[in-house]
This record gives C-alpha cells, sequence and structure tokens, in this order.
C-alpha cells in the first residue's frame, strides 16, 4: 500500500474508531488526511471499500502473527499460549481497528455480516487448536466451539481493562492473569 492510500486508511480507522463508520464522511476522511476527494477515489471507490480493507488487513495480520508464532509449538497448550499472547498484543497495538470491528458486530447489514464472518473465521483458528489438545488428550473435552469463543472473549477483554485501568496495558501482566485462567480451564 502505497504513503497516501495507507494515510488515507490510517485517516478513516481512526475515524470509525471514534465516531463511528456511520458517523463518518467521505469529507471528514479527506480533510483529516489532508488530500483531494479525488485522491481518495483513486485509492477506494467508496467508503465501504475502507472498511473491506480494514477487515482485510486486520484479519490478515492475525493470522500470519499466529501462523509465525506457532510454527514451532509441539503441543495445543503452547499454541493456546501463543495464540493469547499474539491475540492481546494486537488488541492493545490495534485498538482502533478492534474497536471498529467490535462496533460493527451487532446488526444485519453487510458491513455487520463481514465483521461476523472475519471474527468467526478467526475464532476457527482456536477451534483447531482446542480441537487438536482434546485428540491428543492435552485438553478436557468440551464444547470446542464454546471454549475457542471463551478464549477470544476473555482476551477481548484486556480492552475493557484497559478502559477500567485508564492505562496502557502491561501486555505480560494482562497475559499472565489470562494465560493462567485458560489454561486451567482447559488441561487436563
Amino acid at each position: 500500500m502505497n504513503k497516501t492510500k495507507r494515510r488515507i486508511f490510517n485517516t478513516a480507522v481512526e475515524l470509525f474508531s471514534a465516531k463511528g463508520y456511520d458517523n463518518t464522511n467521505i469529507e471528514e476522511i479527506t480533510a483529516v488526511a489532508g488530500v483531494a476527494k479525488g485522491t481518495l477515489y483513486y485509492h477506494f471507490t467508496k467508503k465501504e471499500d475502507i472498511f473491506d480493507l480494514l477487515l482485510e488487513e486486520g484479519l490478515k495480520l492475525l493470522k500470519n502473527n499466529i501462523e509465525l508464532k506457532t510454527r514451532s509449538c509441539n503441543t495445543a497448550l503452547e499454541k493456546i499460549k501463543a495464540v493469547t499472547l499474539v491475540q492481546i498484543k494486537v488488541i492493545v497495538k490495534y485498538e482502533s481497528f478492534l474497536n471498529v470491528i467490535f462496533s460493527e458486530l451487532w446488526g444485519e447489514e453487510g458491513k455487520n455480516i463481514k465483521c461476523k464472518k472475519a471474527v468467526f473465521e478467526y475464532i476457527k483458528i482456536l477451534e483447531k487448536i482446542i480441537k487438536e489438545g482434546i485428540d491428543n488428550g492435552e485438553f478436557y473435552d468440551g464444547n470446542v466451539e464454546a471454549l475457542a469463543s471463551g478464549i477470544f472473549g476473555i482476551t477481548v477483554s484486556s480492552l475493557i481493562y484497559r478502559l477500567k485501568k485508564n492505562r496502557e496495558v502491561n501486555v505480560e501482566e494482562v497475559y499472565k492473569g489470562f494465560i493462567d485462567t485458560v489454561v486451567r480451564g482447559l488441561r487436563k
């Protein structure tokens, strides 16, 4: 992505996060990004294209980081720990991105359905690891979908933790607290 497109994209993400997707218009994006409308339309045909790229880039970032971190893991437990750490780091580092995703998760419009699909696609990664752990006897047998959704939910709560504390999140501290809870609930 070239510098101008990246600036437009980053500006839109920040505005979507602060004001909501529906409350952000093209004029605001171009004004804050410091580009002409024509420049925005050269890179994106409509506002929804920016949103679609946000989903695509965010999911790609998560998947790539997870693939990288789990590649050398030998057990499902090691993979869950690695995924949890990656997820907390991504949540903390890309808070605006996740604010957009979570604020648009509810509803039945096209953007809501796309958000659900992206989140469920990500949760499938956790389901696969949990199933592996159950199959090889590392984890208790349980509802794989519920467990994966729960792990996702626990780590996403680091955003709430940050809001509650009104300060930067210490990733290692949050990770240790969450991983103790997650591991205690899964391990045989």
